[in-house]
């Protein structure tokens, strides 16, 4: 049985919402239906927080992942064992121009850039991948709520900070990735692996454009005194992070009706 989510069979949902954050993930089950009273809390355990309640009468839990990749795939392993089947990550990216600050990215896959794809992968190059089920409910939900969406290949990273890259980090977007963050594939790397063993996990993530990451010869780079990203205030982040909860928690019950 798990060891850091202290739960047993039944505690959660078969479709769970993971964000990094314990304060979005108890935002996010505050808006289940009934508010945060409704909900039932299924973990607290090393902060590691959970509740499972219902979204449009559809059982659904959040369970917070915390930021990168090892934490998320304890998490994510930890889900599986209690009965999990569907998992959707819920976050903040940063994005490659054209993108903009509150753009919606809806993943397909992510280059593992991490070393937990590197442990998992056994070495080799990998290409992790979402559900097309759950990125087309997903796309779906983000358009119904006129968020401006956008599908296709994210990277994930182990680092936020200090790229040794003298190319930097936009490299990436140069070879046509939407964008950089620090979970999903782990995620989608253990959801492939559930599905190669005859079991129907799937996975997808929905992220909003939190940073704008600038090519360092660009007018925008200029703009911004040659920084590598333009960030707005947190409180700006957040209100644009809500309305993409909003879409993840449609989806979340859209698919929780077909298992």
């Amino acid at each position: 049985m798990p060891i850091h989510l202290q739960a047993e069979p039944g505690d959660y949902a078969p479709t769970v919402i993971i964000p990094g954050d314990p304060i979005r993930a108890t935002k996010i089950a505050a808006r289940f239906d009934g508010g945060l009273e409704s909900t039932r809390q299924v973990n607290a355990n090393r902060g590691l927080v959970g509740y499972t309640g219902t979204v449009e009468g559809v059982p659904v839990s959040v369970q917070v992942t915390m930021m990168g990749s090892p934490t998320t795939g304890i998490v994510v392993e930890e889900l599986l064992m209690l009965g999990v089947r569907t998992l959707i990550r819920v976050g903040t990216t940063g994005a490659f121009p054209p993108l903009q600050i509150g753009d919606v990215v809806v993943a397909t896959a992510s280059a593992g850039w991490t070393g937990f794809a590197n442990v998992v992968g056994g070495g080799e190059p990998s290409a992790p991948a979402a559900d097309l089920g759950v990125v087309l409910a997903l796309r779906e939900a983000a358009q119904a709520k006129g968020l401006t969406t956008h599908t296709g290949p994210i990277v994930t990273s182990d680092t936020f900070y200090g790229d040794p890259n003298p190319a930097g980090v936009t490299r990436w977007g140069k070879r046509g990735y939407l964008s950089v963050e620090m979970e999903a594939a782990a995620l989608f790397l253990l959801a492939m692996r559930e599905r190669a063993a005859g079991r129907p996990v799937r996975a997808g993530a929905i992220l909003t454009v939190s940073d704008v990451l600038f090519y360092p010869d660009s007018p925008e780079a200029a703009q911004f005194e040659g920084k590598p990203f333009f960030r707005p205030p947190e409180d700006e982040v957040n209100a644009r992070v809500d309305r993409t909860i909003g879409a993840a928690l449609a989806a979340a019950a859209a698919l929780g009706r077909e298992v």
